[in-house]
């Protein structure tokens, strides 16, 4: 069914970058739902689909990366768009309903009483006194009156400090004595240890709300030249925001458009999968991708920093080994160079070839594995399972009958199908997005990222606004269906190399407390 749109609708969509068919297709994509991700097995290292380095292999990659990084431009790409507001969601219901009486806080909010109890071990603990001070509220008596309520809302509210509005990117993470750094800074100092290219400069790009652009200039402004002088870098940091043409048009449960009160169609954000369109214009020959919230204080980022340099060197030799391959193929190979190809697609990038293949000519042979090899290249870490939501790797079948290794959310996997529900309950590892790609191919040009989408990858989620349930979609992830068709590994990563936060709560734990 075709949706009937006026003069202002065409017009606001026209503002977006977007046009009336890329509207009615995601109104179809609403109608007709997302095919569910097929499961064939979970990778694992026992199967193959995850490879375990031994210690010689780290030593040996980490000090190919070393070797091979003359000339090499090197990137750390930050997803860390949106306010921080879900890390405070016990807080925020904690204050909606607690007036001082007849309340147990252990018993109804938990994770707010240990909040509360370790609330000095805070990195921005120091800020809170001070800005409750500035407002003539003395902490300490607050707390003793057990006005908690009060303490928490200036830490939250916009007119103070504003935490539950601020990126997470700029929140007050981890305590250095009388300092404390964001994970904006330890994502410096990170990339100042395995991201520094021949020259000593870093480039680092962040993507962010446009909201917190001009916050995350400002305090980049403020500490640039201190981790510059402190590591003996030059630092390149840019930013990049969402693009509009990536909003996807909001639906009611008739998959009907939804207007606001002005009678404007709502849009909302693609999801992170939009942020390929951000990665494409990057000009990297090793870009690293990690999340905001997953940093940890200096004691702890020894082994990151040892297995960001051993992904690396493993992604830049099996590429060169890749490029040589093809410029093989360019020339012509003869039948034992094109089992070698072969084996090596099969072996070391886990290709999995059609079934079709055996019974090609060898010409036809090399024009599908110059195809299947001449592709965008990630590796993947992975750490162990340890019971955290979110998705992780699986061998897979796609609507077109092609099977793969790819990164799969729980969201798109069918739970209602016994078999498939057994594949998830039997994965070993976990997602942690520790990734390295290389985006060149063997010419020195740059892939279109966006012709390794796979669009049938996306899915619908429900939210409510006010009284309106509405329905939104989110595009192919940027590590699941946005990445479907490069070449992928899967390696086995210590665990110590992921610790998200993803409640503030997480800041008490071990891993985020001073050494």
């Amino acid at each position: 069914m075709t949706a009937k749109f006026n003069d202002n609708d065409l017009a606001q969509m026209a503002s977006l970058g977007l046009s009336q068919d890329v509207v009615q297709h995601q109104l179809d994509n609403f109608r007709r739902g997302f095919p569910k991700t097929v499961l064939i097995d979970a990778a694992t290292v026992d199967n193959g689909g995850i490879l375990r380095l031994e210690d010689a292999d780290i030593n040996k990659y980490a000090d190919f990366y070393k070797k091979n990084l003359k000339n090499k431009k090197i990137l750390k790409f930050v997803p860390a768009s949106g306010a921080a507001t879900r890390m405070f969601k016990d807080l925020y219901a904690f204050t909606a309903t607690y007036f001082g009486v007849d309340y147990s806080i252990p018993k109804e909010y938990p994770s707010v009483q240990e909040f509360l109890e370790q609330i000095r071990s805070f990195a921005f603990y120091d800020d809170l006194v001070a800005c409750m001070a500035k407002s003539d509220a003395d902490f300490d008596d607050y707390m003793q009156r057990g006005d908690y309520s009060t303490v928490i809302n200036f830490l939250l509210k916009e007119q103070y400090m504003g935490y539950g509005n601020l990126p997470k990117g700029l929140l007050k993470f981890h305590r250095y004595g009388h300092t404390q750094r964001t994970p904006l800074e330890e994502h410096i100092v990170e990339g100042a240890e395995y991201a520094r290219q021949s020259d000593d400069s870093v480039n680092i790009h962040f993507t962010v709300s446009p909201e917190h652009r001009a916050l995350f200039r400002k305090k980049v402004a403020e500490v640039k030249l201190f981790y510059e002088k402190c590591f003996g870098v030059k630092l390149n940091i840019t930013f990049s925001e969402q693009k509009h043409y990536t909003d996807i048009i909001a639906v009611n449960e008739q998959n009907e458009p939804i207007r606001d009160d002005s009678g404007h169609l709502v849009f909302r954000p693609g999801g992170h999968g939009a942020l390929i369109e951000n990665l494409n214009e990057q000009r990297a020959d090793i870009i690293f991708i990690k999340n905001i919230d997953n940093v940890v204080p200096d004691w702890m980022k020894h082994t990151t920093i040892i297995y960001k340099k051993v992904l690396a060197g493993l992604l830049l030799s099996l590429q060169q080994q890749t490029f040589k391959y093809l410029r093989m193929i360019d020339e012509g190979v003869s039948p034992a160079q094109l089992r070698a190809i072969e084996k090596f697609a099969k072996d070391s990038l886990h290709i999995v070839l059609p079934d079709d293949y055996s019974k090609a000519e060898p010409k036809q042979k090399a024009k599908i594995l110059h195809d299947l090899l001449n592709r965008p290249m990630r590796i993947c870490g992975m750490v162990k399972n340890q019971g955290e939501p979110g998705g992780g790797p699986f061998i897979t079948l796609n609507t077109h009958g092609i099977k793969s290794l790819q990164i799969v959310e729980t969201a798109q996997i069918n739970r209602k199908d016994e078999k498939q529900e057994a594949i998830l309950n039997n994965a070993t590892h976990f997602n942690p997005v520790d990734l390295v790609c290389a985006t060149k191919n063997y010419h020195g040009r740059y892939f279109d990222l966006r012709k390794y989408v796979d669009p049938d990858t996306g899915f619908i989620s429900k939210k409510t606004k006010g009284a309106v349930t509405l329905k939104s979609q989110e595009l192919p992830g940027l590590w699941n269906g946005a990445m479907a068709y490069w070449n992928t590994i899967f390696v086995e990563v210590p665990l110590a190399t992921f610790n998200p936060v993803k409640t503030v709560n997480d800041l008490l734990r071990k891993e985020h407390r001073e050494g």
